[in-house]
């Protein structure tokens, strides 16, 4: 079967399906996924948290760009509250100390707390554990099934198209037109084709006769445990200022913890390493008198970075109708809503507005003198 679209998007986990959803409201627009559900990779396993001081100058432009979005979805976005206020709180032991301050002259919104206020917060930290703290109170949990369930049920609204259980593998450029052949046996003609494959993203680019920009594929390991005696509902998430561990609330009453560990790994259906669950419980150890008799659930997803660790939204420098949206990191849900949306303003020719200034930024022709073929 033979169908044609205004644009496809490969990809239908976050970067894709709130591309797809954005640009459906003007275009059709067909959404191709190679697995049987959306989002089941690097989507599906994240536990997403809004932080406005985490990622890089442009992650963190986008992340308060997206703010209002979560706080007032449109109308029939989804009938789940997709946000609750939930606090981070940064550790610093005694070696720390100097981290903790360069977080506090460079970041937003956050202040010093004393380690008694800490305590206060976290009743489960180790005396003499503790030698700074500081605390971002403007964040939130997300809910990330609710939110790519809504950029979908946009998509489906306004007639988009979800092909799942559809592999790209041969695609070719006619003229100007792409023409995608599938593993269903379908082919979709499009005049353009955006690329929000996450780790899978240099692989379509080679399949479209694109240079690859280089994506790192990283492995990241949570574990949920069992906290008690501690009431943990009403916990920030809690965070070492270097990133060497976290740990969060799930289901008000488990505590899912994270070695943060960002191990180099290659496209496919990732799992946890024994190792790594060990090392993040270790660390959360070290710093909470939380006894842990066994782990109830690990799992591990892949968190893909372009060479410099910023995004990736633009047109390909030498491939006509071959727009990259890749590189999302650790911050594709937090920068969903406003990444989609600039995406949709690139690919249809309007300005970004409250953007503009990071299309430079982001533009995957900046890798191009490292390329070669």
């Amino acid at each position: 079967m033979t169908q044609t679209f205004d644009i496809a998007v490969i990809g239908a986990g976050m970067a894709g399906a709130t591309a797809a959803a954005f640009l459906s409201a003007s275009k059709r627009v067909v959404l191709i996924e190679a697995e049987e559900v959306a989002g089941y990779h690097t989507t599906g396993r994240s536990a997403a948290i809004w932080i406005q001081n985490y990622g890089p100058p442009d992650v963190r432009e986008l992340t308060r760009l997206s703010r209002a979005f979560y706080e007032t979805p449109p109308a029939g976005f989804s009938d789940a509250s997709l946000i609750r206020q939930r606090p981070v709180l940064l550790l610093a032991r005694e070696s720390q100390r100097a981290d903790l301050d360069a977080a506090l002259a460079t970041g937003e919104g956050i202040r010093r707390i004393s380690v008694a206020e800490a305590h206060m917060l976290v009743p489960a930290l180790r005396p003499g554990y503790l030698a700074s703290a500081a605390l971002e109170e403007d964040a939130f949990d997300m809910d990330v099934a609710a939110i790519h369930q809504g950029f979908l049920r946009m998509l489906r609204a306004n007639g988009g198209a979800l092909a799942l259980r559809n592999r790209a593998q041969r695609i070719e450029r006619h003229g100007d037109v792409w023409s995608i052949d599938t593993s269903a046996g379908e082919t979709v003609l499009a005049p353009v084709l955006v690329n929000a494959a996450g780790a899978w993203g240099d692989g379509v680019a080679a399949l479209a006769g694109a240079l690859p920009l280089g994506l790192r594929p990283c492995r990241r390991t949570a574990a949920m445990v069992d906290p008690s005696p501690f009431d943990v509902s009403n916990w920030p998430l809690i965070c070492d200022v270097n990133e060497e561990w976290y740990a969060r609330p799930e289901a008000r009453t488990r505590l899912m913890v994270s070695p943060a560990d960002a191990t180099p790994s290659y496209p496919h259906d990732v799992q946890p390493e024994e190792i790594d669950v060990a090392i993040g419980i270790d660390r959360m150890q070290q710093a909470l008198d939380i006894t842990v008799r066994r782990v109830e659930h690990s799992w591990a997803g892949l968190r893909t970075f372009t060479p410099d660790g910023s995004l990736a939204f633009g047109w390909d420098p030498t491939v006509a109708g071959f727009f990259w949206c890749v590189g999302q990191g650790g911050y594709g849900i937090q920068t969903a809503p406003a990444a989609g949306r600039f995406v949709a303003d690139l690919i249809l020719g309007r300005e970004p507005e409250a953007a503009a200034a990071l299309v430079p930024v982001v533009a995957p022709g900046r890798f191009g003198c490292t390329r070669s073929r």
